[in-house]
């Protein structure tokens, strides 16, 4: 009895792992999402440092110009300050 439900668990999961295949085939066939109003696109900014990504709104800037620079962290933005001019 065990084997049994435990066999149609394991259908089902595999069913539901082929119609997720299937909806992301459709999906990107259409170019349409399915859930686009639920998520925001936001630009990325890259730290010039580490050369890592982060969103401008919570990352550390400073102001060179009329640029805005973006940062991780206070230790790049401090490390960007020292560098040689």
């Amino acid at each position: 009895m065990l084997r049994y439900i435990l066999l149609l668990l394991l259908m089902i999961f595999i069913a539901r792992a082929f119609w997720r295949v299937v909806e992301g085939v459709l999906e990107g066939a259409s170019g349409k999402s399915r859930s686009s109003g639920a998520r925001k696109r936001v630009q990325m900014a890259r730290d010039p440092v580490c050369g890592t990504f982060v969103v401008p709104d919570r990352a550390v800037t400073i102001e060179e110009g009329r640029q805005q620079i973006h940062f991780c962290s206070t230790a790049c933005r401090d490390q960007y300050r020292a560098r040689p001019a």
